[in-house]
């Protein structure tokens, strides 16, 4: 009960007709990081700007913990990251994040998550950023998000076509030494509305607006 008075976070949820996405709790957290052990994807490519992925199955893990952990110690107003872990018929199955700077001001977010090799190409990438994009327009009103997918990677760019984004310029980044081009990509909240199609059930938000910088519920 306390935790949920300072840290209101920890009640807040999103489910989807096949998913549940919520912050994790320990339990959570390991079971997740045993995913990032078993392999995140192919080997072959990074299609991480941070390169997180490319270190042994033990260290993988301990990454994945220490970003969480990260993320919630340096939650600020105008600076913060939700991660969201994403369950399955009660499996842990990958993670969904959402952030934001300023959003007050600028009122824009951006996403970015990854599921176990084990999970991929069934619908689950499509359906859970859909339920954070209903976080982001619906219920925080904000007017665009940003993603972004490496040329390699045409799986998150495929969730982002059937998503609605649409092309919004490039960037080279050093990866693995080597140039790779990552394509922008931007959602607003007009093309978001004319092609919203999962139905995204939330709960646990009123408490949480002002660690978002939202003073009033939408």
């Amino acid at each position: 009960m306390s935790l949920m008075k300072y840290w209101p976070l920890a009640g807040l949820q999103l489910r989807t007709p096949r998913l549940e996405l919520r912050m994790p709790g320990m339990e959570d957290l390991d079971a997740l990081a045993g995913l990032a052990a078993e392999g995140v994807h192919d080997p072959a490519v990074q299609p991480f700007t941070a390169e997180w992925t490319d270190a042994g199955p033990d260290e993988r893990a301990q990454r994945v913990l220490q970003w969480h952990w990260r993320c919630w110690a340096d939650w600020q107003i105008d600076a913060w990251v939700l991660n969201l872990v994403v369950l399955q018929k009660g499996e842990v199955v990958g993670t969904q994040s959402i952030g934001a700077k300023h959003f007050a001001v600028c009122s824009e977010v951006n996403t970015g998550s990854w599921l176990g090799r084990t999970h991929h190409s069934q619908g689950i990438g499509t359906e859970m950023r859909s339920a954070v994009l209903e976080l982001a327009f619906a219920r925080l009103r904000a007017d665009s998000a940003i993603s972004g997918a490496f040329e390699d990677n045409p799986g998150s760019y495929g969730v982002s076509r059937k998503l609605g984004y649409e092309h919004d310029g490039v960037e080279v980044h050093a990866v693995r030494g080597k140039p790779a081009i990552l394509r922008r990509l931007r959602l607003t909240r007009a093309r978001w509305d004319s092609r919203r199609s999962v139905p995204v059930e939330v709960t646990g938000l009123s408490e949480c607006l002002p660690l978002f910088g939202v003073q009033t519920k939408p």
